[in-house]
Parts: structure tokens; sequence; C-alpha cells
């Protein structure tokens, strides 16, 4: 089959290779039968060649906060682009169990429905909760896994009748797997930028607040819930406690976004209190906005690991934070606003794929022109191939690009990055191996 299609016409072949891209775009490979074009397309590469390159500080993934005296270690993984149900993380969760050597979890997850005090007839999302563990060596590791596409989808529901059966039977068997994939992912930055995205940042408040507010043994089973505020009460959690964020595309955005909004509601109560419909939610935002959590949260460094990061593509449009370019002066102990810093950092390591035509890479000054400097914000770059990089035709080099926006979750190189960080002790041998690290200093 080779043969022949060598000696395809130049015009039937770059055919054949669109045709194949859209399959591929579809995320239809799959369903291709073992005949001519999957024969062209499935020539891989014998050695695995794929790029990773860390550019930026080191740091040190979850490993080293899992066996603490005092306190957790609780990851939060917020989804991007695309309807998600409960447990979408599952995959990935078990691989990084795995390479933390956590190999026993604390019964059933438990999911909690959430709602927000200032939005309380809004069902905002699900937070799944699951405590992985290794008994022998004391390790312990809560994750939180936010599912906030339900409030995207009843206005995307306004796309229904273009793939109902009164209009789809009409488009061609792949444009039909195309359209439906494209209604389902590219509307939801648009809905993000519209009247939902408060209730999405509320579901993120929501789920920070669970996690820096509860242990697991205290957390609800299931059922709606209302996580009030980061009061005096909580303080010692959030003062022992390591926080980590895995997001993922626009999840990277609401996470920025939202814990700008945590900022905001703690430095100007005033602008909220407005909203508030009861007594008790009143009286939540002022204690809040008084209490020794602020001060304890302005102790946190919490990592932030970007997959697919979209940063740039997403500040197109947008007006800037309330406090840009004065790093120094929240985040040096000298600075003039340094007691007002939200928190004392926060690591973005931003993964990108250069075949991920969703993904980009976060320029040098990024954080400093368009990053709120009350989050205190550092940026170390992950260059990494998640996709294979095949030979089709005469051409050398193609990846699939659905591949290479959804394939950060299943990577090994990305899983081993999240757990045990790069440029230290711990890092894992696969880094060590797989991976090009040059360290960029933090001015």
């Amino acid at each position: 089959m080779m043969t022949s299609a060598y000696y395809l016409s130049k015009k039937n072949r770059w055919l054949i290779f669109f045709l194949s891209i859209t399959f591929f775009l579809s995320g239809c490979v799959s369903s291709i039968s073992k005949g001519v074009t999957q024969a062209l397309l499935e020539k891989a590469e014998t050695e695995d060649t794929r790029i990773c390159v860390v550019e930026g500080m080191p740091f040190e993934g979850i490993k080293p906060g899992l066996i603490k005296k005092q306190g957790e270690t609780k990851v939060a993984m917020v989804h991007g682009v695309g309807d998600h149900v409960e447990g979408y993380s599952t995959e990935f969760l078990n691989k990084l169990a795995k390479e933390l050597n956590l190999n026993s979890r604390s019964g059933d997850s438990k999911n909690i429905t959430l709602i927000a005090p200032l939005f309380p007839d809004k069902t905002l999302g699900n937070l799944r909760v699951t405590q992985l563990l290794n008994e022998d060596t004391g390790e312990k590791l809560t994750f939180y896994e936010l599912a906030w596409s339900r409030l995207s989808r009843q206005e995307k529901s306004l796309l229904g009748f273009d793939t109902s059966g009164e209009i789809d039977f009409r488009r061609a068997q792949v444009n039909r797997r195309l359209k439906a994939f494209t209604n389902d992912t590219m509307p939801d930055p648009i809905i993000y930028l519209g009247s939902s995205r408060q209730l999405i940042l509320a579901a993120f408040g929501q789920s920070f607040c669970w996690m820096a507010t509860h242990y697991w043994e205290d957390l609800p089973k299931d059922g709606e819930h209302v996580c009030r505020g980061l009061g005096d009460a909580h303080v010692d959690k959030i003062e022992r406690d390591d926080y980590v964020v895995i997001s993922h595309s626009l999840g990277s955005r609401i996470t920025l976004d939202g814990f700008q909004r945590i900022a905001d509601m703690l430095k100007h109560p005033e602008k909220y209190m407005s909203l508030a419909q009861d007594e008790k939610t009143h009286s939540m935002i002022v204690s809040a906005a008084t209490s020794k959590a602020i001060a304890a949260l302005r102790e946190k460094h919490i990592p932030v690991f970007m997959l697919s990061n979209q940063l740039p593509l997403l500040q197109l449009g947008r007006e800037l934070p309330e406090v840009v370019g004065q790093k120094t002066a929240y985040c040096k102990p000298e600075g003039a606003h340094y007691m007002e810093r939200m928190l004392s950092e926060t690591s973005i390591i931003a993964f990108s794929d250069p075949n991920d035509l969703l993904s980009y890479g976060i320029p040098n000054q990024f954080s400093e022109k368009y990053l709120d400097s009350q989050l205190c914000p550092s940026i170390t770059n992950v260059t990494i191939n998640v996709a294979k990089v095949i030979d089709a035709f005469d051409y050398k080099g193609f990846a699939n690009p659905l591949d290479a926006h959804l394939g950060y979750f299943t990577d090994d190189r990305v899983v081993a990055l999240i757990a045990n960080g790069i440029g230290n002790l711990h890092t894992s041998p696969l880094i060590k191996e797989r991976c090009e690290f040059t360290k960029i200093g933090d001015k």
C-alpha cells in the first residue's frame, strides 16, 4: 500500500493528507480502518525524541510536602473548555498516585454540590474530593477536582439545533463530528467573558474555601453545601497546609482570576456586601476581611501547574488587573506594599506543546505587565511534546493537534514534573534523562 500511495499524484496525496488531518482533529482516528491512510499516518519514529525543555526557576513538585508533622498537602484540579463530568481527572489521578507511591485511598470519593453565599439560588458545579495515602510511610494527599462546566451547558444549548437531526444529516460525516467538537469547546471562552464569569469564579472560590477550611474527615459526603469563608477558626489550617493547583487551558485563567477575586473580596469587602442576601452572609464577608486568615494567606507559596497554557491568548481584549507592574513593591520585604500582598508567591509552571494549536508559551515580562502583582507571580516555561511526531507521505514531522492539547494528563514526564519537580535532589530519573533544564533567575 505504501508503494501505491507513493505514486499518487501530488494533488491527490495532498487531498488524502488533509482528510486525514480532519479525522485527527475530530478525535476519530480510532475509527479509521487499517487501510492506506492509517498505514501512511501511523509511521511513528522508533525512538522517542519528543522534546522537554524547562526554563525558569527550579521547583519542588508535590512529593516533599506529603510527609508533614502538622497540616496536609491539598491539590486542586480546574478543567478547561468542553463539558466535563464528575471524575474526569481519574486517569490523571491514578498516574499521579503511582508516581507518588500513594497506594491506598480513604474510602470512596466525596462529592459536594457547590453553592455560594452570594448566589444561593445557583448550583455552581461539583467538587469531587479524594484522599490518597501510603499507610507504610504516612504520606497523604487530598485531591479536589472542580467540575464547573454545568454553568456553560445551558448557554451552549443555544447551539443545540445546529447539531440536531434537522440539520446534522446534511453534513458530511467527518464535518458532523468536527461540528459537535467545536460546539462543545469553542463557546466556553466566550461564555466566560459574559455573565457566567462571576458564577464560575464563585465555583473556584467555593472550592478553595473547602480546601482551605476542612480536612477529609470533616467534609460532607455528598449533597448541596456552602463554605462560608476563611474566618479565624481556620487560620491554623491555612498556616500549616500546602496548596497546589493543576489547571488545563481555560482553567488556568479561571485559577488566576479566582485568586484575584479572593484578594479583591478581602481587600474591598464593601464591593460585595451589597450582594449579600442575608445577615449571615454579610457578617461572613466582614469577618473574612478582618481575620487573621488574611495574614496567613500572605505567607503561602502556591504552585500552579498550567497544562496547555493559554494565558497570552486569554489576555487579549481584557482589562488589566487593578495592580500590575509593582512586584517589587508587593513581594519584597522592603517593598512599600509588602503587607498588602495576597500570597508570598504564585509559582506558575506553564506547560505548552508547540504542536498544541491552543497553547502558548509565556514571554519574558508577561507577569510584570499582565498579572496581578498582589499574587507575586513567578514563571517557569515547560516546552514539551506530549503528542507523538510522525512522518506523513513525503513530509516529516506531523503531530495530532488534538493529542497535543489533551495529552498532558497521560504523559509520564508531565506527571513526574508535577510530582517531583526539577532542579532538586528528588528530581525523577525520567526527568533527568528526558528533559533539559535551564535555570533563569527571577529578578
